[in-house]
């Protein structure tokens, strides 16, 4: 089958033709303003003399160079409809968003009633007289700040197929609105409010320039009276229809370094002398470079669950890619004053061959910098040849250290990697850089990404909570894979020919029989025709300007925000006054990845707590941590947290459930605490207090400590209950819960201590699966036994070292990062390091109960071999115990609850929850040494042991010794 893959780039536009795997053609050519001619020549230079074209595939840039550059040509503002009810409030939509795209997207903003429950009931229904006013306001606002866009985002909408409140609320707003373009949530990613909300607004900002490119890219073909589909390539290497493409434009974010990947793997593959292996790709084309990590088995590693594009939060499959303004097109100044020169971010791009210098232009661009030093022979080199030799060597310098920097920041560990050089931009680099084994330069190195267009699938994706409390987990499962497929076959692929690449089953907790199903399917085009229509009054609206790409001709208003440097962190000092540790936006990230570490796979990420508290640091609002020592002997410290399933808190975002928790238990025994503590440091339970305790809500500090910090499971799981002998939770009771939208169940007696967590959880699955709880203030007499203390210090000191590591690239050793950061290896230790080779989770009263396996990696995944057999984590929505087999069969336990196993992801340094383990992914495991309350006392034991635990024939062994975390008041206030 002869296929032709196209890469259409800001400067160039490359053209491959490709029969059974074997090159027959290349071409490249400059990128027109109208886009249809530069495809239309570099298409015809490899178009056969008498052969048919069965298709051609398209990559392009476009659309994310419009966000690196912060193009306002390209984009338009947004405004946004979010259903939900009284829910996510603390994190407004644009919550992530950088400052300068912020002033560039963002339109008005509206949180209104609706959303569903994970049960598909509804939180509140649509009220159609708010979306009319909603519409009223946005209509007034559209023309003078250029809103051309609305995005609706409904909670829990990629499971609603019956009430179907976004398409509700789309049909009201097309009625009154019929000049914008219109998204739904549900059509672009999957569950995870505020990441898929994110990828709504950048998707819907973009439609307009997305219908003008589509409908170019058609034109070229019909030009050349080929009658063969048009496919556009996606973020993960398959194909999408033009009338795909044209409505979701974003899931061609990262189609270029994918397919620079992908085709670098391939040419890679011709040459006798390189065998599969790890390698770094760095494609760098006219406007922007991007690096990303090639697997030996010829596919791009992929970013995380969770991962940053341009600054925005996502949660879709994507390669794991740094994009930074370096390329051909590259703009170089000298500063004035500081002698220093500057390259990018800003680029002529397509214009290059009219603008840059050796072009007989009047701009200074990188390409010009090659020519002058003799890397590259391209235009008239006469035309630099007075270029001050400063200049040269400045930018140079600069564009050496742009790479080094960046390719530091992907590698995992310090050793030497070899880098793929792609992208008619590769000139610009030079042919030795630090930390690189080899630069590579493949033969058609230039033409990579088409080479990885023509060789794209067609894929087809379930993301679905489905009921199982009635059939089998497994057929429900293959029943996934069915539609899978038929999806894949709908799109184009061949039906003999598709199989299935993913398929995952998720357990969610605390509800009855429910479970979320993630499959793919992917395989090669059949050759039948697809459906390419495309909605082009967008692309119609200017004739004169039809097909032409809108470039920046000026440099971004704003730079992105900058992150912190190692220097920075290093010195960085919290703000202790009167010894009282006032949170800055710093210490609340950092505590933010500490807590999840702590969490040992459960207690939900942090993140949108973290989100919700920075928003509130940045209106001014102030956040307090004391010592316990600082409080009264007769204060009153309140504690809880929330009470539910991650998985619906990842979409459900929090509300005010803790809040009317509190109000009402304190309400109820007639009195206001002195100041809060959380009940677990693990998860979001361990910031969820420092929203209750802010200056807005309820002005009192947090106790620097928790009652748990070993991850165990229930209610009654917690010191404070260890210290309680009286077996029905005495001095823990009144108990008071909260829905957030009108449910509140108070419990004040117990007849034995294991009945509240029972109780309670049944009552959470009937209030929405998700609570706030809130247990009985204690006085600071009462918590110099059972509290453990300075663990929100632990968090912190964590978290920075993690920041540390990643700037530092020392990932690799983030394991022992950790350790030393937790009081050395007679504290923690690393257990195991590998891959996940099997996931299975199932559902027992309201837990995720399961097991991870981990397999040490083999020498030719290019690796160091430390480690040797698997470790089997079994886990009850937290991790419980790490066992390890040796090659030979010898079983050996390394660690048990209640000593901390946390896994993380090797290649963030990230922590990992349960939820999130996924076959592949790379991870290492780590052990930590639990609190003398848990470990000293047969009560503890017999709480948070491993016979609580159903490991009855398991005798807990300490890891280590336990060291008491330093107290960050105490450590900076010696400092002051």
């Amino acid at each position: 089958m002869l296929r032709i893959g196209v890469d259409v780039g800001g400067t160039n536009t490359d053209a491959v033709l490709l029969s059974d795997g074997l090159i027959l053609a290349t071409s490249k050519q400059p990128t027109t303003p109208d886009v249809t001619h530069g495809i239309h020549r570099a298409i015809r230079n490899v178009l056969p003399p008498n052969d048919t074209v069965q298709a051609i595939a398209i990559g392009t840039t476009h659309f994310v160079n419009a966000l690196v550059e912060r193009n306002r040509a390209r984009l338009d503002r947004v405004a946004v409809i979010r259903l939900c009810g009284p829910f996510t409030h603390g994190t407004p939509p644009f919550v992530g968003f950088p400052p300068d795209l912020i002033s560039i997207l963002k339109g008005p903003c509206f949180l209104v009633s609706g959303g569903l429950q994970i049960d598909g009931s509804e939180i509140a229904t649509v009220d159609p007289s708010e979306i009319a006013s909603a519409c009223d306001t946005i209509d007034k606002e559209a023309r003078p700040s250029d809103i051309r866009a609305v995005a609706i985002i409904s909670v829990f909408a990629p499971i609603d197929d019956t009430l179907k409140q976004e398409e509700h609320v789309a049909s009201i707003v097309q009625a009154r609105l019929p000049h914008l373009n219109i998204v739904c949530s549900k059509d672009v990613a999957h569950i995870g409010l505020l990441e898929r909300e994110n990828a709504t607004i950048l998707n819907a900002s973009l439609l307009r320039y997305a219908k003008k490119t589509v409908t170019g890219f058609q034109r070229a073909a019909r030009d050349l009276h080929l009658t063969c589909p048009v496919f556009i390539t996606s973020n993960d290497g398959t194909l999408l229809n033009c009338a795909q493409a044209a409505k979701l434009p974003i899931r061609t974010f990262s189609s270029g370094p994918t397919n620079s990947m992908r085709g670098a793997a391939f040419l890679a593959s011709l040459q006798s002398d390189i065998s599969k292996e790890s390698a770094l790709v760095v494609d760098i084309g006219g406007t922007t470079t991007d690096i990303g990590m090639l697997l030996p088995t010829g596919f791009p590693r992929q970013a995380a669950a969770l991962h940053e594009l341009c600054g925005v939060l996502l949660n879709f499959s994507m390669p794991h890619v740094t994009s930074f303004g370096l390329g051909g097109g590259s703009l170089v100044r000298l500063d004035s004053h500081s002698k220093r020169v500057t390259i990018g971010p800003d680029s002529v791009g397509h214009r290059i061959t009219s603008e840059a210098r050796v072009f007989n232009g009047e701009t200074l661009t990188a390409t010009d910098i090659a020519v002058a030093a003799g890397r590259a022979s391209i235009g008239d080199v006469s035309r630099v040849a007075d270029l001050d030799q400063s200049i040269i060597d400045g930018a140079q310098k600069a564009i050496k250290a742009m790479l080094q920097n960046t390719l530091d920041a992907m590698k995992t560990s310090a050793t030497d990697i070899p880098v793929y050089l792609v992208g008619g931009g590769s000139i610009l680099a030079p042919d030795e850089l630090v930390g690189v084994s080899r630069v590579h330069r493949f033969p058609h190195y230039d033409v990579a990404n088409a080479v990885g267009a023509a060789i794209a699938q067609i894929s087809g994706t379930i993301d679905s909570f489905e009921d199982v409390s009635s059939k089998p987990v497994a057929g429900s499962k293959k029943a996934m894979e069915v539609k899978a497929i038929a999806r894949a076959v709908a799109s184009g692929a061949a039906p003999d020919r598709v199989s299935i690449v993913e398929s995952e089953v998720i357990p969610v907790a605390y509800t009855t029989g429910r479970c979320r199903f993630y499959v793919k399917a992917a395989g090669d085009w059949s050759g039948n025709a697809v459906p390419d229509e495309i909605d082009d009054d967008d692309a119609n609206c200017d004739p004169s300007s039809e097909n032409t790409i809108a470039v920046s001709q000026t440099a971004p208003d704003t730079a992105p925000g900058e992150t912190l440097s190692v220097d920075t962190i290093l010195a960085y000092k919290p703000k202790v006054q009167d010894n009282q540790w006032i949170l800055s936006e710093i210490d609340l990230e950092w505590i933010a990845d500490g807590c999840y570490v702590l969490g040992c796979g459960g207690g939900g990420s942090p993140l949108h707590i973290f989100l919700e508290l920075r928003e509130m640091v940045r209106a001014g609002q102030v956040i307090r941590v004391i010592d316990v020592s600082a409080l009264a002997q007769d204060a009153l410290v309140g504690t809880g947290g929330a009470l539910g399933s991650p998985e619906v808190a990842e979409e459900r975002l929090l509300g005010n459930e803790y809040n009317d928790a509190c109000d009402n238990l304190w309400e109820f025994m007639g009195i206001k605490p002195d100041a809060l503590c959380g009940l677990e440091i693990g998860g979001g339970n361990g910031m969820i207090n420092m929203i209750t305790g802010a200056t807005k809500n309820y002005d009192i500090p947090i106790v620097d400590g928790d009652f748990m910090v070993c991850r165990t499971l229930q209610w009654h799981q917690t010191t404070a209950n260890v210290y309680d002998e009286s077996g029905r939770a005495v001095k823990l009771l009144p108990v008071a819960i909260s829905s957030g939208d009108g449910n509140v169940i108070i419990m004040t007696k117990a007849k034995k201590d294991t009945d509240v967590d029972a109780l309670l959880r049944a009552a959470c699955v009937e209030m929405g699966t998700f609570v706030g709880l809130a247990s009985r203030p204690m006085q600071a007499k009462e918590l110099g036994v059972s509290m453990i203390v300075n663990t929100v210090s632990l968090s912190w000191r964590i978290g920075r070292a993690i920041a540390l590591a990643r700037k530092q690239s020392n990932i690799d050793q983030i394991g022992e990062v950790i350790v030393d950061a937790v009081g050395g290896r007679k504290t923690a230790r690393v257990l195991f390091s590998g891959k996940i080779v099997d996931v299975g989770r199932r559902l027992y009263k309201g837990h995720t109960i399961g097991e991870v396996v981990i397999s040490a990696l083999s020498a030719d995944e290019n690796v160091a071999n430390e480690f040797y057999g698997t470790l089997r984590i079994p886990f009850k929505n937290e991790n419980l115990q790490a066992e390890h087999t040796s090659p030979d069969g010898q079983i050996k336990t390394l660690a048990t609850v209640p000593d901390l196993i946390a896994v993380l992801d090797a290649q963030s340094g990230s922590a990992l929850g349960t939820p999130q383990y996924k076959y592949g992914l790379r991870v290492l495991v780590l052990g930590i040494t639990a609190a003398p309350q848990w470990t000293e006392t047969q009560r503890g034991l017999e709480i948070g042991g491993p016979s609580a635990f159903s490991f009855s024939d398991i005798q807990y062994t300490s890891l280590g010794v336990y060291s008491k975390p330093r107290s960050v008041i105490e450590e900076y206030t010696e400092q002051m």
